[in-house]
């Protein structure tokens, strides 16, 4: 997903990539290395007083990323973690018309019925 996204911010493309992946690494080599906060870990540790700018971080090429998280291990599964990430940003404004595309970096190897 990184690569195609870079390729298509190198053509001048707006984009943002939601990070499904419980361990919350899916987006960071767009952020050149660093580690980025998820929006579950986000939720728990500051409650319900999130805004988009705490979840939601610009990088490679302007690509704004953000990254869902997983739950508590033994709580639930990814897909609860991922609904609710994209509900807080559907909620915060994060889909803006002037975005071409919107990527999902899901899972290959899904366990839980969660993608299903």
């Amino acid at each position: 997903t990184q690569n195609t996204v870079a390729g298509l911010v190198e053509l001048g493309r707006k984009i943002m990539v939601v990070g499904c992946d419980p361990k919350a690494d899916s987006i960071r080599l767009l952020l050149g290395g660093l580690p980025q906060k998820s929006v579950l870990d986000t939720l728990r540790e500051e409650g319900e007083d999130v805004e988009l700018e705490d979840i939601r971080k610009g990088g490679y090429g302007g690509t704004w990323c953000v990254e869902s998280g997983g739950p508590e291990p033994g709580v639930g599964c990814a897909g609860r973690g991922v609904i609710t990430a994209i509900n807080f940003c559907e909620e915060e404004g994060a889909y803006t018309d002037d975005l071409d595309y919107v990527f999902y970096d899901v899972l290959g190897d899904v366990v839980c019925g969660g993608f299903a």
